[in-house]
This record gives structure tokens, sequence and C-alpha cells, in this order.
């Protein structure tokens, strides 16, 4: 079953419905659900409802030279329920954290058409319990999202990318160990494949911040051998083509590792965040998760389980 409901009142009417009769829903689509709700830019606040898509939200930030720090991919099509469904990320991540820092108030209707609340619409709001950081990541399994409200930065004054091409992995190695022991503090520290000739390596590190701060950093990665300009056109490459891909999420330390199993197929790595995009199918390992705890949550906010499971296809 999916549902398209017009107002949070019909949805609430539509799952409380479901929920009688034990109904499953399949699917949720929140597309009336896309407004700007406020933004107070002086507070660098914004609340949002979760059926505007990220782009359309970046877009409404920047006319005020603000903007919500996450960067993932296809950004026209995500809206804020998914984004934060998902805890989705982008190459920005090492720098500038995830969605969910940036969450500060969350409204959600529950598999029997309960409203919840959490945070609220202040940065330093401490009332209730936080679930909020229960639900993101939750992929609509424990309730439907249908507002949030962001603390949000301002855009940076400058962002450069620069990149240096790796012939082997262990060189790679070697010049991410510079990087990380240098007082380099890029934003995006990116390892990826995506060219012709997947045998040759690109790291990427990506600066932002005043034009001073940035051209002193440019400076002292150019001593690292790090001087090539970049961008970020192989994210959009890779993430553009319809072929499947895989989400492997690791120990920093461990990227290589991972990277040297892949035969030569294209990826981008977060080398400072340990997560791997990874071309091809791929079986999902539930043994490494906690599932039992997952149950007890899907059994505590859902019992008759009408909403999707965490992990479904």
């Amino acid at each position: 079953m999916n549902l398209k409901p017009a107002s949070a009142a019909e949805l609430q009417k539509l799952l409380a419905d479901a929920n009688a009769r034990g109904e499953k829903i399949s699917s949720f689509d929140l597309s009336a659900f896309h407004r700007l709700l406020e933004h107070k830019a002086e507070d660098m606040t914004a609340t949002v409802e979760a059926g505007m898509t990220l782009a359309e939200l970046q877009k409404e930030l920047a006319e005020r030279g603000q903007w919500l720090p996450v960067d993932p991919p296809n950004p026209a099509r995500l809206s804020i329920g998914a984004l934060l469904a998902a805890n989705a990320s982008g190459p920005r991540r090492f720098g500038l954290g995830t969605v969910r820092d940036y969450l500060i108030g969350i409204s959600v209707v529950l598999a029997d058409g309960r409203v919840i609340h959490s945070g609220g619409k202040v940065v330093k709001n401490v009332a209730g319990y936080d679930l909020m950081k229960l639900f993101v990541g939750s992929r609509g399994s424990l309730g439907v999202i249908v507002e949030a409200t962001f603390k949000v930065l301002p855009l940076p004054e400058t962002e450069q990318f620069v990149a240096a091409k790796c012939e082997t992995l262990d060189e790679a190695d070697k010049l991410l160990e510079a990087v990380s022991n240098s007082e380099l503090a890029p934003v995006v520290l990116d390892l990826h494949n995506v060219s012709s000739d997947t045998r040759h390596l690109s790291l990427v590190l990506g600066f932002a911040g005043t034009r001073d701060e940035v051209e002193w950093q440019l400076s002292r990665a150019a001593e690292l051998g790090v001087n090539q300009p970049s961008s970020l056109d192989y994210e959009r490459k890779f993430f553009d083509e319809t072929s499947s891909f895989q989400r492997l999420s690791v120990l920093p330390s461990k990227v290589s590792e991972v990277i040297r199993s892949l035969n030569h197929a294209h990826f981008v790595a977060r080398a400072g965040n340990g997560i791997i995009y990874q071309r091809g199918q791929f079986s999902r390992d539930r043994d490494d998760r906690p599932t039992k705890l997952e149950d007890r949550l899907k059994n505590e906010f859902d019992p008759k389980h009408i909403l999707p499971d965490l992990y479904h296809d």
C-alpha cells in the first residue's frame, strides 16, 4: 500500500486506519509537504517540511548566504524526509559531519497515527528525550518524518579542490598518511578510481573557508604533492550512472584493505570516514548489525509492523 497524503492530518488518519487493519505500508509520497516553514537567518535555523527536496532548501537558504552543510548525491531528487531516513551524506562529510549533527527538532507521525516531537526550534533546546538520533537513519521503519528544524551555516567565502594521481595503492596510502599527519584540515578527503583506467587512483582534497585560509591550505597541500586542480565531477559521474553499487562502512584504517579486494571495480572512498561505494551487486550482511535492538525498537514503535522494515527491498 502506497500512501500519498495531502496533509499531516490526512497522514495521521491513513496510518491509524492501516494500523487498525494491520495493513502493510510499502511506501510514502510526501510531495505535498514541500514548504520551507521558517528561516530565521539571524538565528541560523530553518524549519522545513519533509517533502521539500534538499536542492530546493539549499536554494532558499543561499538567498540569505546560508546552507545546510550536507551534500549527498542527487539533491534535486532527494527529499528532506529521505535525507533524514537514510542519514545520507556526501564527500564533505569528512569535514562537516552528517545531517544528524545539524538536526535540532523533528516531528514524526507514528504507525498508529500519533504525532511526536523531539527537540525544538532553537539551537540550545534540550527539552524532552532525544528521539532525533533514533529516527535519523531508521529508513521509515519507526515512523514518518513530516517536519524538521536544522541549524544552518554561512556559505564559505570560497572552496577549492586539488588532487594527486597515484599509480599504486601503496603510494596512495603514504600520501593519505602524510595528509593525516599534516596541519591540513580538508572538508573533503576522497580516494577514487572513477576514470577510464580503474587501476589509476586519485586522492582528492577539498578546502573551504575564507580566501586566506584556503590559499594557505592549498600551499601546504602542494608541498605534499597534492596540487592538480580538481573538482567533484567524479562524484557526480559515479552516482549518475544507473548501474547498482554497494555501500561499505569500515574503520578508516581498513579502507585500503577493502579496496585491494575490489579487483579494480569503480569505487569512491571517503578515505577519512571509512565509507566505500563500489559498483556491483551485493547482499546485505546482517551479522554485524544490532538486530536484537532493532527488533526491540520496531516492536515498541510499530508493534503491528505495518511500516517498512529497516532494510527492505
